[in-house]
This record gives C-alpha cells, structure tokens and sequence, in this order.
C-alpha cells in the first residue's frame, strides 16, 4: 500500500494546512524569523550527510516547502513548550537502533538537550528556531531512511533499479507533527512486508540480548564433544540455549549437569537449524564458533537485512523469490509474505568465484528439456583444453558442435577446424537434452545481462549440502516440477503436475512463452524472523554484507 496514500495521513496533512493560519496568529514574530533564518543552515547540513552514498529523496525541498506553506510558524512548539510529538519524535530518535538505524545519526540526544527539561521559553527565539528545523530535518532524514532506505542498492552491487513509489517527505512531516500516535504514523511509511516487521520484532529481542554478554562465555573445545559426551561448559549452554529460545526453560535436567545430554543436545540441533548447520546435535567446531559469535554480530545481519527489505517495492503480482545465502527459493502464490501462501524449495547457487548476482527481472518463458549452451568462460576455461586433448570427448559426453544461435542450427563433425571455430567464438558447444543433461529436464528463463536463470540438475546428491554453493552462478532448482506446475498455473492447456512431468521426460524440446510473465527477485539477506518465532542466520556466503557495511560508514560488529 502506497504510504502517501493512506487516509488517515492525509486527513492530518489536510487538517494541517487547514489549521496553519491559526497556528501561525499563535506564534511570535521572532520564533518565525529564527525558523527561516535557520532553514538554510539546516539544508546545508542535510547536504553534509553521515554517509557519503546517502541520498536526498526530496527531504530538503520539503523542509523548505512544509514552513513555507505555514510562514514558518514553528511545528515542535506551542506557546514555548514543545508539543508532545516533538517529544514523542525525540524518543524514537534516540531509541533508532530499534529500527536497525543508528541514533547518531539523527541527534536524538542533542535535540532532547536543546529542548531543554522544560521547554523553551518563548522569549528565545533563536534556541527554539534552531530547535525546530533540526527536528524537522532530523525527522525527514529518518522517514526518509526508513521508506527508501540509507543507501541505493546499486551502491552495493545489486541490480535493482525498481523502486516503491515515492512518498510526500512534506505531507508525511506535517501528518507526523500532528499525529496522536508518533510511533503508529512512523510505522505508516516503513516497508509493508510481514517479514519485515518480524524481523523488525525479532530486533528487539537480540536487542536485549547484547546486554548478557557473558551468555556467550562458553568454555573452549578440543574436539567434537557428540551426545552422551562430557562438557563441562554444559550448564553455560544450557542457559545460553534457554536464553536464545534453542531449549525450553525448566526442563528435567539439573542445572549443573555436565554432560551434553538427550536434551541438551536437541537444543544444540535447534541451534544449528536455524544458523544453517548440520543438525547432528554435536558440539563441533563450526556449531561453536556459531554459539559464540557475539549478539552484536547478529543485530548487525539484522539491520542490514531489514535494509535490503527497504529497497524492495510493494509486490504488484506474486514474485519468485531467491535468498542466495539461506540456499532457498520461494514461490508467491499472492503477493502477501505469508509462509502459507509461498511454496517453498531449497537451490543451490553459485560458488563464491562464480557468484550468483543480485537482480530482477521478468520470467517470460519455460523451455522443457533444453539444450545446455557451453557458457563461453567454461568453453574456455574447462572445456577445450579437454576436447584439444581427447576430440572424443564431445561425443563421449553428449556435446554438440554447432553453428547458428538456434536450437536447430546444423552440428558440425568435431575436427582441428571446428575446435578452432569454438575457439575463435564462430561456432559454439552445447549438450543434448536429457536426464545428464546439466541443466537437468527444465529451465525457466528471466532474460538478464548475467544469463542467469532457473533450472533442474541431474546432481541431486548436492541438495543433501547444507552450504550449497556449487554453480556457476546459475541456480538449480531441488523441486523442478513443482516449480513448473507453479510457474505454469495460470497459463492455458491445464498444467497439471502430471503434464508438466510429461513434458519433462518427453521426446523433444518444447519451449512455451508465458502469457503471464513472473517477477523474479534475487536477493541476499542474512538474516530471517520466521513466522513460527525462531530467527534464522546465515553466513555472509559472498561478502555482502561487509561491503553494506562500508557503504553505511559503519565499523565491524564486535
């Protein structure tokens, strides 16, 4: 839902402007005059901003357009006292980090200050000028931030230039002056996603965690301490799990316990399912560096996913979903993001020198048993050197030497000749379709400038990984047919799950264009609230997050 389109927003910017002349007859001259005189110091310092990639989304021409249209009667003030917004807005400025921001970043503790415990006396003026257009700056730069986030996306790398639709900073500022509920019309303009607010709940929590940092203080392991084993670090772990919801408080064994027990170890499994472990219910190296990593670190995978979530427009048609470091797909069947409504699948992206990108782009057509066309960096890279020694190899391996871009161009015999025209790029290296086929019995195409795109595998062992990072930046897919039936749902000839099989394991390549095209979303968020409660976190699989880090100046989590 549009944020500027909102009813009750616009009833109270409409009331706002209705009010304004009454507002202003209350106000001494002074306090105007130290409102403008103010104003273009204040949009000189939004053009100095805490980060060097921030953008202005319109915040400084509405700080001058809001005042304007009031004749710079003040907003945070009345007859000398600040008005309980203003109060209210100080408050969630200071307390940012619950949104995933930083407060330093609004100087919610300087304005707090600068209001004084008691308000400002009318008689100064220019404390109380200075006072206002700073909040009002600061209150734009946070809407702002919350709506679009603090960074664009392509700063970082991803590939997605579809923004939500732009909201009034200047109609939201005057809504927010004169709301009876701060924290609710702040809410209005955040991203309208549930997984969003989740997280954004979830926060809250971890939040409270990073106070019990002797949680983590678990005694060092030499080796891999398995069920029935003894840990004398077990009491610690116990509480540790409790405190992270791993293990239910209470439970029948003695708190002092030193052994890693049946139930100790089963919220040792909990643990490790939601980090993207083996779930063995072990104390091993990986699990403990897990169990280890400060709160902190973990507040911070959270707030810059709930920034990737503010670079995400409203979806308008349900969107196929990829989060690459969770290794998972997910299907929309409408265009909310309920668990019950989304079909899930796990995938397998691409290696960390073969990395699967972060863009969008529309799926337009389904291609059942497809040729695999040789990318030319495996032709390269892989393929001819092997060919140069063996020619054999072409036909030991179901590979075709052809000429022409279509799937009927005429094959070519392997000789020195053609091995050069593969070289040279003249002619080209593809497999035949079938069950060896790489790409497996179906792709789905989203044209991109990566040529990325969906597909099946005949290696199905690699969907028993927990890390599953083995393409070339393609992803494949562990549940081809049900994706196919999804994909296929509301295009004609009722494709059934049963048709769509048939086609897959047929006699011939069959292409069929989708009347509907799908909006594909591939992402990178390490960090997930679930509906059912628990959190799940994932490694920083390409480095991402560190680079988000950088372009929001901030230092590493410790």
């Amino acid at each position: 839902m549009l944020q500027h389109s909102r009813p009750g927003l616009i009833l109270l910017a409409a009331l706002a402007a209705v009010h304004a002349p009454e507002l202003r007859s209350q106000q001494p001259a002074p306090v105007a005059e130290a409102v403008q005189a103010q104003i273009a110091s204040a949009v000189a310092a939004y053009r100095a901003p805490p980060r060097p990639s921030s953008v202005d989304y319109g915040a400084t021409e509405a700080l001058r357009t809001v005042y304007a249209q009031r004749a710079n009667a003040p907003l945070w003030n009345l007859d000398g006292q600040t008005t309980s917004q203003a109060q209210a807005l100080i408050r969630e400025l200071q307390r940012a980090y619950t949104y995933g921001l930083r407060p330093e970043d609004y100087g919610g503790d300087a304005l707090a200050a600068l209001s004084g415990p008691s308000g400002i006396s009318v008689a100064d003026a220019g404390r109380w000028g200075r006072f206002d257009v700073q909040l009002s700056g600061a209150a734009l730069r946070f809407m702002s931030d919350l709506h679009y986030g603090r960074v664009k996306p392509t700063s970082v790398g991803f590939n997605l230039p579809t923004m939500h639709q732009r909201i009034d900073l200047g109609a939201s500022l005057s809504a927010l002056a004169d709301a009876t509920d701060v924290a609710k019309a702040i809410n209005e303009i955040e991203p309208p996603f549930h997984h969003y607010a989740l997280l954004k709940d979830a926060l809250t929590k971890y939040l409270g965690l990073t106070q019990h940092p002797e949680l983590k203080n678990l005694p060092a392991i030499s080796g891999s301490i398995k069920p029935g084993n003894a840990y004398a670090g077990a009491p610690a772990l116990r509480r540790l799990l409790v405190a992270l919801g791993d293990l239910p408080a209470g439970g029948s064994t003695p708190a002092d316990e030193t052994t890693l027990t049946p139930e100790l170890s089963a919220g040792v499994r909990a643990f490790q399912q939601r980090h993207g472990l083996t779930p063995d219910g072990a104390l091993g190296k990986t699990t403990f560096t897990a169990l280890t990593t400060p709160f902190a670190k973990r507040v911070r995978q959270m707030d810059l996913t709930l920034e990737r979530w503010r670079w995400l427009p409203p979806f308008d048609t349900p969107p196929i979903i990829v989060n690459i470091p969770q290794f998972r797909l997910f299907a929309f069947r409408t265009t909310e993001d309920r668990v019950a409504d989304i079909l899930q699948m796990d995938v397998i992206v691409g290696k960390t020198y073969t990395q699967t990108p972060v863009f969008e782009s529309d799926m337009r057509y389904v291609v059942f048993r497809p040729y695999w066309d040789i990318p030319p960096s495996i032709l390269r890279k892989e393929m001819l050197p092997k060919i140069r020694a063996n020619p054999g190899y072409v036909a030991a391996n179901r590979l075709e030497i052809v000429g022409g871009q279509g799937d009927d161009s005429p094959v070519v015999a392997p000789s020195p000749a053609a091995i050069e025209g593969l070289a040279s790029g003249k002619l080209r290296l593809r497999q035949i379709p079938g069950p060896d086929n790489a790409l497996g019995l179906v792709k789905f195409m989203f044209p991109n400038v990566y040529n990325v795109y969906l597909h099946s595998t005949p290696a199905h062992r690699l969907f028993g990984e927990t890390v599953r990072a083995f393409s070339h930046g393609c992803i494949r897919v562990s549940d081809p047919a049900a994706l196919g039936t999804y994909v296929m749902r509301d295009e004609p000839g009722e494709w059934t799950r049963e048709k769509v099989e048939a086609a897959m394991n047929g006699t011939k390549t069959q292409r069929v264009n989708l009347q509907h095209p799908i909006r594909v979303l591939i992402l990178y968020g390490t960090a997930l609230a679930t509906e059912a409660g628990p959190v799940l976190f994932f490694d920083d699989l390409y480095g991402l997050d560190k680079k988000l880090e950088q372009q929001l100046g901030l230092a590493p989590a410790k």
